[in-house]
């Protein structure tokens, strides 16, 4: 009887998820590194996208004694907005993959006196929450992020109640967005390339608004609806929305790191330059903007 000959074959599939494993800790690092500019801009942030905050809360309609999860939270200012309505005898907790993030987000909720509201470091792609434990979920600027959106989508939809509520808001296309779209245009005409890391999703990576309402629809979500909203930009000059935008966008501040001084500046000139369509009389920028908001329920009472 012949020897048996054990062939030895690549396991692709532990190549496959040490990369993706790999891909993510890339992505949350990138975003822990710019910490600190969310924290120094909070305040900024909520101004910027109030009319955003507002209708997302009044799509989903929280009610006083609801559970309600923030996902992606950043510095929390969805939550805390949320935080008011449910009251003392509902809960708020705001998540983000980043302790960095979640901790600033605690310290809001306690210098705003919110007894109703914790922390959690939670990913989008795994929501470490049981099953049916949210009435609201909520995710402002963050689903576009997550490396398998079909996957987070999914997950919202685990940790919803029967009949609980969910609002999501992305950006709309790089056309309608000119105040990062400019950025992208500029990087690639300096490097000859995007300004992400290869495999990492871009701000605009949830842009198509059929696409939104499909990873919706196939995580069982019901009474899926897209809608858009302007978000206009507005800085009263070049400096203060470059500093802005190279605090918090986590991306651009990574390249900005890994550029020499010289290369940094001419990718500086490249994009004032291709911001002054926008520039107002008084010197400041004035750009367009458009959000998509989603919305959707979990099927049940």
């Amino acid at each position: 009887m012949p020897a048996t000959r054990i062939i030895e074959r690549p396991d692709h599939r532990a190549d496959q998820t040490d990369r993706e494993a790999e891909l993510r800790a890339h992505a949350h690092g990138m975003w822990a590194a710019v910490a600190g500019g969310w924290e120094q801009h909070a305040d900024n942030i909520d101004t910027r996208v109030a009319q955003v905050t507002e209708k997302m809360l009044e799509l989903t309609k929280p009610k006083p004694g609801e559970r309600v999860l923030e996902l992606a939270c950043g510095p929390g200012g969805l939550g805390l907005e949320a935080a008011q309505r449910v009251g003392s005898a509902g809960a708020v907790v705001l998540s983000d993959v980043n302790a960095e993030m979640t901790s600033i987000a605690a310290a809001r909720a306690d210098a705003l006196g919110l007894r109703n509201v914790s922390t959690r470091e939670l990913d989008l792609e795994q929501i470490e929450q049981p099953d049916a434990s949210y009435d609201v979920v909520l995710c402002r600027e963050g689903l576009m992020f997550a490396p398998d959106p079909a996957r987070a989508a999914r997950e919202i939809g685990r940790v919803l109640r029967p009949g609980g509520r969910v609002a999501l808001s992305v950006w709309g296309p790089r056309e309608c967005n000119p105040w990062l779209g400019v950025v992208f245009g500029a990087v690639r005409s300096q490097l000859g390339k995007p300004g992400l890391p290869p495999g990492i999703p871009g701000v605009f990576a949830l842009a198509d608004s059929e696409e939104l309402a499909r990873l919706l629809s196939e995580a069982e979500l019901t009474d899926v609806s897209i809608g858009e909203l302007p978000v206009p930009l507005h800085a009263p000059s070049f400096e203060d929305w470059w500093a802005r935008t190279t605090a918090l966008a986590a991306p651009l501040a990574q390249l900005l790191v890994s550029l020499p001084a010289d290369a940094t500046q001419t990718l500086r000139a490249r994009v004032q330059e291709a911001t002054s369509a926008y520039r107002t009389p008084a010197g400041g920028l004035e750009f367009p903007g458009l959000t998509l908001l989603a919305t959707a329920r979990r099927a049940g009472a």
